[in-house]
């Protein structure tokens, strides 16, 4: 037995004793022949960043392996705007390495996340997934590294009120039971994840708590592993569907809306992101912030606005980029510091055994660096497409890398103090804003197009596309025009709140 895979907790994995990307199609008919699964689902991204399922029951071994070898044709044109129903089916194959078996089925059932082919048998050029793969290619070919990410899932759950233990209001920041309501809920939606192969960090509940009507409306967290960044849009698109299928099952609502109500705590879907080659993470040198790290940041930092395009697809994306609320308002970056875009934090880069400090009789080997430093987008919310969120990301990134001038561009947007302090406005000032609007996003978009269009990452009917959908929004001004008005305020927020 592989230990590695001993405590794995997705049963394909557990059954067959390998690494996801190690499973072949042999595999899975093994799999399904011996555990008594009946159905397979393929599951996949469509335009409105949600995963969509299609269903086969199994009636033979040779159906089975049809359907996993050649997969199955779909209609492209009711999934993306950009296919014409006049020419619209598409193919939809399995990829072996996401198999998990369905938690909510009752029918025995093994599910699979599937990319996108044309009439071709190529991979649909527009697709999310597939302009995903393309910029890691690129961003690999470019430097000779690897782009990992992992996502910080943030959503409310509401609730009838109990009446007991209210926790102090915005102030839920890790609370525990009996103050905390929904803590057993998100550790049976982490262990559904985990078994689906989602590879997570940790999870705790965030800083958002209020009562309202007779509802409890509690905000929580569930935060991602570093993985390479196509497998980390793979896990939020299933953590996705597994916390609001979870949620409607025991009759809560969950959220993952950017702004719920004002003046509460809005919910961000923060990206961390870390540079790798050869096993090692490259974010760090001698113990501090490498250049390598500085010019991913430079190259993201540079492109952010048009990044909103990608990260930020509803109005209510930007009532949460406001002051004071923390979520970022200006580009900059900075160690540690949650009024900046993007985050440094704390890398465990000391030599310090902490370890043996609390534990006295423990001795470990502090100069073995666990290589955990990266770097956090903080921008994004539940409303991205991950899949071009997390693309955008890595196409800025290379950028960084072939520019000259990016390690002076770091430098110059550093800041490492709170710049909505009142004695920090004239560091404010200088510095370039976000977006207000999907408006002012689809703008930045239009003008960097030609930056996420090169070398055929993102095609032009896809950029077209996000652009026209954020246009159609109309929202230039809606800030303004529904500041100071709760009422006008919630009926934008109610329009948006099942968002991605």
């Amino acid at each position: 037995m592989n230990l590695n895979l001993s405590l794995n907790p997705n049963k394909v994995v557990q059954f067959l004793q390998k690494q996801p990307c190690d499973i072949r199609k042999a595999d899975l008919i093994r799999f399904v022949k011996d555990n008594g699964i009946r159905m397979v689902n393929f599951m996949y991204p469509a335009d409105d960043n949600r995963l969509k399922t299609l269903n086969f029951v199994i009636n033979s071994e040779e159906y089975l392996d049809s359907i996993l070898t050649y997969g199955e044709r779909v209609d492209g044109s009711s999934l993306f705007p950009f296919i014409e129903a006049g020419n619209s089916d598409l193919y939809v194959i399995p990829r072996y390495a996401t198999a998990f078996v369905d938690p909510f089925a009752e029918i025995p059932t093994l599910t699979l996340l599937a990319s996108f082919f044309d009439k071709e048998g190529k991979p649909l050029h527009s697709s999310p997934e597939f302009t995903l793969r393309k910029a890691c290619e690129e961003f690999t070919k470019t430097t000779g590294m690897e782009f990992h990410a992992m996502g910080e899932l943030e959503y409310y759950v509401i609730a009838p009120d109990t009446g007991l233990y209210h926790a102090v209001d915005q102030k839920g920041y890790h609370e525990s039971a009996p103050y905390a309501k929904f803590n057993d809920f998100r550790v049976e939606c982490m262990e559904l994840i985990a078994q689906a192969g989602g590879q997570i960090k940790y999870g705790h509940n965030e800083v958002g708590n209020f009562t309202l009507e007779d509802m409890i409306y509690e905000q929580n967290e569930i935060e991602f592993l570093p993985i390479p960044a196509m497998q980390a849009a793979d896990n939020l698109m299933i953590a996705k569907w597994i916390i609001r299928t979870l949620g409607a099952k025991k009759g809560y609502d969950v959220t993952f809306a950017p702004k719920i109500t004002a003046g509460k705590a809005g919910s961000g879907l923060h990206i961390h992101f870390k540079i790798m080659k050869d096993g090692r993470n490259m974010m760090t040198e001698n113990g501090q912030l490498s250049d390598i790290a500085k010019k991913a940041i430079a190259g993201i930092l540079e492109h952010a606005d048009a990044i909103t395009a990608m990260g930020n697809k509803v109005p209510t994306s930007y009532f949460r980029l406001v002051p004071h609320q923390e979520a970022p308002t200006s580009i900059c970056w900075g160690d540690r510091n949650r009024s900046v875009l993007v985050r440094v934090p704390l890398g465990w880069t000391g030599k310090i055994d902490m370890c043996s400090q609390a534990n006295p009789l423990e001795r470990n080997d502090v100069t073995a660096s666990p290589q955990k430093q990266t770097a956090e987008l903080r921008s994004a919310d539940g409303s991205a497409d991950v899949y071009q969120l997390i693309a955008a990301m890595v196409v800025a990134a290379r950028k960084g890398f072939e520019r000259d001038n990016s390690l002076q561009r770091a430098e110059d947007m550093y800041v490492n103090v709170n710049i909505h302090n009142d004695e920090n406005k004239d560091k404010l000032a200088q510095l370039k804003s976000l977006p207000d609007s999907c408006t002012a996003s689809a703008d930045a978009l239009e003008r960097q197009r030609e930056v996420f269009e090169e070398a055929g990452v993102f095609s032009p009917q896809l950029i077209d596309g996000i652009i026209g959908k954020l246009r159609k929004y109309h929202d230039k001004d809606l800030r303004k025009k529904t500041e100071g008005s709760h009422n006008e305020m919630m009926n934008v927020v109610r329009k948006y709140w099942h968002c991605g």
